[in-house]
């Protein structure tokens, strides 16, 4: 019998935040092609945004990810169609070994939405007045503590809360706990085995052993 694992439900999130403005922001700007070459994602995080972070001369431009006040933030407030261009999964991964445990933006690509919550990642949505108020105070109080509610879908941040979307499926994964498919799958090895084997194009030295 395969051994039970845990998946972490995802009620809530919090943290400081740091403001990343601009519609349009693609995977190809969170994460440049050439840092793609890896084996694992690991140390993927230095390299987010690269390109805006850094010339030609690894020479840092003016960008919040490079602000001391910013280093320690693990709540990304962005605009619209966030995410978008190649489905790249490299992204969100970027994003979060840099340290970011939540996003919160006008809208975000589907693919990279999707991507985010195979990593425990919120992406909840606002209007945009609301996230322009949220990234003017996340640029005057750096320190500040922003609350995210995912259940609730409440976003609370110097003394106000705030109504936002969370897409349902992902709110139902995160909160119960079942966002994580890889581990769902392992941790039901059992029953994948049992009816891998009712399946008649998959032989028998393709189903793993489940113990």
């Amino acid at each position: 019998m395969s051994e039970e694992l845990e998946i972490p439900s995802v009620d809530a999130v919090s943290g400081t935040g740091v403001p990343i403005r601009g519609n349009d922001i693609d995977t190809d700007q969170i994460i440049p092609a050439r840092f793609m070459k890896v084996v694992t994602f690991d140390g993927l995080g230095e390299f987010a945004f690269f390109d805006q972070r850094f010339d030609e001369n690894d020479d840092q431009k003016d960008h919040p990810m490079n602000e001391e006040r910013f280093q320690d933030s693990s709540v990304m407030v962005v605009n619209s169609n966030f995410g978008c261009g190649s489905s790249r999964e490299h992204a969100p991964q970027a994003l979060m070994r840099w340290g970011i445990d939540a996003i919160i933006g006008e809208s975000f690509a589907e693919i990279f939405a999707g991507n985010c919550l195979a990593l425990g990642i919120p992406t909840v949505t606002a209007d945009s007045e609301t996230i322009e108020e949220l990234q003017d105070w996340v640029d005057a109080n750096p320190d500040g503590e922003i609350e995210i509610d995912v259940a609730a879908e409440e976003v609370t941040y110097g003394g106000e809360t705030i109504d936002v979307t969370v897409d349902d499926a992902q709110r139902k994964a995160l909160v119960e706990g079942v966002w994580d498919t890889t581990a769902l799958m392992k941790s039901n090895a059992g029953e994948v085995a049992k009816l891998a084997q009712d399946l008649p194009y998959v032989e028998d030295r393709a189903t793993p052993d489940a113990e």
